[in-house]
């Protein structure tokens, strides 16, 4: 199935072709993958279309210099680590990074959440929408979980994943049958009865469903990106929106490597304890055998707790 539209693909192409010659610190691993659409999903992509900074320019803000001069790498990266642990976040607000993104609906509404970005998306107020519709596989296919009201339990069995394979993907045929008949055109644009006029495309898209695609260019700096990453990578997250998050990770992997190290160390594979917990931990540490009911914390977090502790 493809991922781009014919016109995209010929854009891309020819943007991947042009070279520009320029002043400003750039990111060699950001330029090998400019404007290449990265698939994800079915039907969907990610691609950097524009970024500016780079490790340098999180450490130049950090020390407002003009420029390296006999800085090593090494202290570099000491202080983007010193920055991170200690949550000075000015400096990664320097370097931003432009994302074309293509994803269904339902992805595109959790990821607004993060608001604190530039965004703009494609219009079907505009534009008629392809036929293109998220159809998760058989192993995505979770019954709803008992413990977490907003997460996957265990996946179904082969019999009722084919039924509901069948019924969304029958619903988003039908539901898209409807949406070009209500606009009276065709696929290729062609009206299909002289007679009608046909509804106004804002009004003939509400009956498309949410795992219909949607494209949008997405602006934003470091710091929020970590923002965005540091949840939406975590292994609790939505699996369609972390699909997304992944590829955005090796983007930023190849963006700025010192500060992906970094990111990783202090908010990936770090953790975040309570004053409570805090005050169990050291009781172990002096040997004392704590339990749950000899501390102030709820069961939830006493289970979190021993998680990171991997006792549990």
């Amino acid at each position: 199935m493809g991922k781009l539209s014919h016109e995209q693909a010929i854009e891309i192409e020819r943007s991947r072709q042009v070279s520009e010659p320029t002043r400003r610190a750039v990111s060699p691993g950001l330029e090998d993958i400019l404007f290449e659409a990265i698939p994800v999903l079915d039907h969907g992509f990610v691609r950097v279309v524009d970024y500016m900074g780079n490790d340098g320019a999180i450490v130049q803000a950090a020390r407002v210099s003009y420029g390296r001069g006999t800085r090593k790498v090494n202290e570099d990266r000491g202080l983007i680590h010193y920055l991170l642990r200690h949550w000075h976040t000015t400096p990664f607000e320097m370097a931003e990074v432009k994302l074309h993104v293509k994803m269904p609906i339902f992805v595109a509404r959790q990821w607004i959440r993060h608001r604190m970005a530039n965004v703009n998306e494609y219009s079907a107020r505009y534009s008629i929408l392809d036929r293109e519709f998220y159809v998760p596989a058989p192993e995505q296919l979770a019954a709803q979980s008992v413990q977490n009201r907003q997460g996957r339990g265990m996946v179904v069995d082969a019999e009722e994943a084919r039924h509901v394979l069948n019924l969304l993907t029958e619903d988003a045929q039908r539901n898209y049958d409807h949406y070009l008949d209500m606009l009276n055109h065709d696929e290729a644009g062609q009206r299909l009865d002289d007679r009608r006029q046909g509804l106004a495309r804002e009004l003939a898209r509400m009956n498309l469903s949410l795992n219909f695609y949607t494209q949008w260019y997405w602006k934003t700096d470091l710091h929020n990106l970590m923002n965005f990453l540091r949840l939406r990578a975590d292994p609790h997250a939505q699996y369609e929106i972390r699909a997304y998050a992944e590829v955005i990770l090796d983007i930023m992997r190849k963006w700025v490597p010192l500060t992906f190290d970094a990111f990783r160390e202090h908010r990936l594979e770090a953790a975040t304890f309570s004053g409570e917990a805090v005050k169990a931990l050291r009781r172990m540490l002096a040997g004392e055998k704590v339990e749950q009911s000899n501390t102030s914390m709820s069961k939830r977090e006493w289970d979190e707790f021993l998680a990171v502790l991997a006792q549990k």
